[in-house]
């Protein structure tokens, strides 16, 4: 048996002959009670690829973590490396139930309207999706925060805390209307 996993995901292949196969089966059907790991998406180039992300995280409960950035933008190349390590070699997330992360290219020229859709008027930007909603009143768009790592770290795991809950700070239905 041959286990993939993700379409825009680095590609991990697991080979497993039929007795581990049937050993396994239990894991496998068991994971919930595992921890999650955080997922390292390819770079967004087209609205296309974005929406398969959103709706990949959102099927799996894990918030998608955008960073909006340009191939030009030089304090996007500053915080990238920043954020990369917290979520790919540190782990932070993955006790909360893990995240997702992907760049969005906006100098692609295939981006199309994807910008404005989300109200992204600066770079770099980092904006949290959780049920393929964009959190936008959590987004992050000083590049002072994003270069601070503690308050990063921080801002991480609340955004990893949502695991498909959805909405700023949990906010249920009447705490729009009363202001909370």
């Amino acid at each position: 048996m041959i286990l993939r996993t993700g379409a825009f995901s680095r590609t991990t292949v697991v080979r497993f002959s039929h007795a581990q196969t049937q050993a396994q089966r239990g894991f496998f059907s068991n994971s919930s009670s595992q921890a999650a790991k955080n997922r390292i998406y390819d770079n967004v180039r087209n609205p296309n690829e974005f929406e398969t992300l959103n709706l990949l995280s959102s099927s799996s409960r894990r918030p998608l973590i955008t960073l909006w950035t340009a191939s030009w933008c030089t304090t996007c190349q500053t915080v990238k490396p920043i954020i990369r390590s917290l979520i790919e070699e540190e782990g932070v997330g993955e006790s909360e139930g893990g995240l997702g992360f992907t760049e969005i290219e906006l100098d692609s020229v295939l981006i199309g309207d994807l910008p404005v859709r989300y109200m992204i008027t600066s770079m770099p930007t980092l904006l949290s999706f959780d049920r393929q909603q964009a959190q936008i009143e959590t987004r992050l768009t000083k590049p002072d925060q994003m270069k601070d790592k503690e308050f990063l770290r921080h801002w991480l795991v609340n955004e990893a805390k949502r695991h498909g809950a959805g909405g700023a700070e949990h906010k249920g239905i009447l705490g729009w209307f009363s202001g909370r």
